[in-house]
């Protein structure tokens, strides 16, 4: 498998161990619990009658094997792991450091796309202004008067716009030579089941059908 295939089933197997977990952290699906109505004490012609819990998952019966189960994928996930390493090491780019770089690359680009999209504009505030002058009388008063606001960048926009595309031109030829390494690289490992199965169907090929 290559690189893409090898971070997609990685994502797989951690989705299985997050499945099995939450099995395993409900007590109804690790417990036995029987309850037992002592009727026999309040009525001696009446028989004790004994009800266990309905369990909540289809694993019930076979709890221990799921745990081997998720033993089982962390051993594949540190062995997909070092391959994955293995391969990253022999690359000629840096990849976690590419990625990286291409993430801060083009949330940059964002903000400045923001700032040379802006225009200058012109607005008029219709009462948008107060102010205070004296009346006939003397007396202070306050009025209200139209307002206009002008906004304008306050940047040099060829600079903003320069920079904005040589960022992009380093993100695009970045992110292609990230795919390339992805779809060209090869790791050693080969995978237990497929990447489209489903969690019943990994745990039965490991565990055996139940009886």
């Amino acid at each position: 498998m290559n690189l893409k295939e090898a971070f997609r089933f990685q994502n797989k197997l951690q989705s299985f161990m997050e499945e099995a977990q939450s099995i395993l952290a409900q007590d109804a699906n690790v417990t036995r619990v029987k309850t037992t109505y002592l009727r026999h004490k309040v009525m001696p012609e009446a028989e004790d009658e004994t009800v266990a819990l309905i369990p909540e998952t289809e694993y019930y019966e076979q709890i221990t094997e799921l745990v081997t189960f998720l033993t089982y994928l962390l051993g594949e996930k540190e062995k997909l792991s070092a391959a994955i390493r293995k391969t990253k090491n022999a690359l000629e780019l840096d990849l976690d450091s590419e990625v990286s770089l291409n993430s801060a690359r083009q949330s940059l680009a964002g903000t400045l796309k923001y700032m040379n999209d802006l225009r200058a504009s012109e607005q008029v505030l219709v009462g948008g202004g107060t102010g205070y002058r004296f009346n006939a009388e003397g007396n202070q008063i306050s009025y209200r008067c139209d307002a206009k606001r002008v906004t304008t960048i306050n940047f040099n926009r060829n600079v903003v716009r320069s920079t904005l595309e040589k960022l992009n031109r380093k993100a695009d030829a970045t992110s292609a030579a990230i795919d390339v390494a992805l779809v060209t690289s090869t790791v050693e490992y080969e995978p237990p089941f497929d990447v489209n199965a489903s969690f019943a169907d990994a745990f039965e090929k490991f565990a055996g059908p139940v009886l």
